[in-house]
């Protein structure tokens, strides 16, 4: 199972409490997971990236592992430790401003 944690806003749009698990079938990529995501939630759909599983959507970040995954491609995989259950992937909203 991967675990998934959300940011608050989009927890509430999910009506999920804290980390949300996965199954994600074959090579466990941002992609899976995030086809997987919104497969479980379609509600979601549209608010992490474009709808049709387009490319990340502005100020949503993605980290696993204290790495920062946002720019990577969709279809690397992800770390080992996030693909066993271990270490959770995180999907971050981020701020701008000054």
């Amino acid at each position: 199972m991967i675990r998934v944690v959300l940011p608050a806003h989009l927890r509430t749009l999910a009506r999920v409490d804290g980390e949300v698990q996965l199954l994600v079938e074959g090579e466990v990529t941002q992609r899976a997971v995030l086809d997987a995501l919104e497969a479980a939630y379609p509600m979601l759909c549209g608010t992490i990236r474009g709808h049709g599983g387009g490319s990340r959507r502005a100020f949503i970040r993605f980290f696993a592992c204290e790495q920062d995954l946002s720019h990577e491609s969709p279809d690397a995989p992800l770390p080992a430790a996030v693909a066993a259950g271990a270490e959770p992937y995180l999907i971050v909203g981020a701020m701008a401003g000054g």
